[in-house]
């Protein structure tokens, strides 16, 4: 059953990395230097206007996932593209998955070790 889990939560995590990542190339082709591009629309956020006006660079977090915007006083503030829920989610999902096939192989050492000794405790 802890293979089952661990297969699920890893599927789990793979999706929602991937959902994140949909996010974050659409704010990426978003920001494709076009006309109106500076700066980079996903840095516009409500809250951010006065910050917006200082960014001199925009760039990509992997992990965690985020659009991130750099300013000219060596800030940075990530966009809310991607949406909240997504980073947690994956971390949770992910440790879950190791979590669980740490356990599977752990229960399937003891049955091994049980089943060679005899079935004696």
């Amino acid at each position: 059953m802890l293979h089952a889990l661990a297969a699920f939560a890893g599927a789990a995590a793979v999706a929602a990395y991937a959902w994140g990542l949909l996010h974050v190339t659409g704010a990426v082709m978003a920001s494709d230097g076009g006309a109106g591009s500076a700066p980079a629309p996903p840095c516009r956020m409500p809250g951010y206007e006065e910050r917006a006006l200082h960014v001199i660079d925009q760039s990509v977090s992997f992990l965690p996932l985020g659009f991130v915007c750099e300013t000219t006083d060596g800030g940075e503030y990530t966009s809310d593209d991607v949406p909240g829920y997504v980073n947690p989610a994956t971390a949770v999902l992910a440790l879950t998955a190791v979590a669980s096939a740490v356990g599977a192989g752990y229960a399937t050492e003891l049955r091994t070790r049980a089943a060679a000794r005899g079935g004696r405790r």
